[in-house]
């Protein structure tokens, strides 16, 4: 199968764009454009630091409720974005888990967490607990856990493959990332205002029933993964068993509020058949 309504994003007005879906399986339903071209992910970089938090849970360095951020926040809260932390300052906002707010702070205070729980800049845990077992050649992550990340759709392939079907972590822990934690939290989702509830898993925005949202209508309410206010996105819909990502060089705005949607569908019926 080589998936025509990839073709969509030739249609989309930026600059480049690269597009890919996988099965659990590791078999690819097609890509377009230049999927081995390296994009700055934006915040699709914090699914793959999250992955790296859950190795390191997995080894034993951390534990999810671990105290960690803000007075009362542990590592469950900030890979939720329940800390309580400001979105882009290292300043608390709310108690933690009142309010679902999204953190870029959260996230760079959980990676000086696990640099030094395990001895090792950040960006290094990821690439040696991550990319280097996952072949993911392409990607590096050298600064903020929340944004600094560069990858590829080949790339980012091989990662949804994964957590469909997780080899570097037990099923059992990527099942409770793909879960609600603070269940009825509600909160703004960047770019499509206040979501309640607003779910997230861990290091993962789960859909549900968002609306509006950037997934589509036949998304299932499954469906979890992020976007980047780089024009970015990787989504996961376990319900279909496939993964989608798509990377382009503009930022994300009204052009992709509109197109991400329309494309989403359009995968997903011709996958369904």
């Amino acid at each position: 199968m080589s998936l025509k309504s990839l073709a969509l994003i030739e249609d989309w007005p930026v600059p480049h764009a690269a597009a890919g879906v996988v099965r659990a399986d590791g078999t690819v339903l097609g890509v377009r454009g230049p999927v081995e071209r390296v994009f700055p992910l934006a915040s699709v970089t914090k699914p793959i630091a999250a992955y790296a938090v859950l190795v390191a849970y997995e080894e034993g360095a951390i534990e999810l409720d671990d105290p960690a951020g803000p007075d009362g926040s542990t590592v469950r809260h900030l890979l939720a974005h329940t800390s309580g932390l400001a979105f882009d300052e290292h300043r608390v906002t709310a108690r933690a888990g009142e309010r679902r707010i999204y953190s870029n702070a959260g996230f760079e205070q959980l990676g000086e967490y696990v640099a030094k729980a395990t001895e090792m800049p950040f960006g290094e845990y990821v690439r040696l607990a991550v990319l280097e077992p996952l072949g993911m050649t392409s990607t590096v992550l050298d600064g903020s856990p929340a944004k600094d990340g560069v990858s590829s759709v080949g790339d980012l392939l091989r990662f949804g493959a994964e957590v469909l079907a997780p080899r570097l972590l037990d099923p059992r822990t990527v099942a409770e990332a793909m879960s609600v934690q603070f269940a009825g939290t509600k909160g703004v989702l960047p770019g499509y205002g206040l979501q309640n509830p607003n779910d997230w898993g861990l290091g993962f925005e789960i859909r549900n029933r968002k609306a509006p949202h950037w997934t589509g209508a036949l998304s299932s309410p499954r469906t979890f993964g992020h976007f980047g206010q780089s024009g970015t996105f990787l989504w996961i819909d376990p319900v279909v068993g496939v993964a989608c990502v798509a990377l382009t060089d503009r930022a994300f705005g009204a052009w992709a509020v509109e197109a991400w949607p329309v494309f989403t569908d359009a995968v997903l019926g011709e996958v369904r058949g």
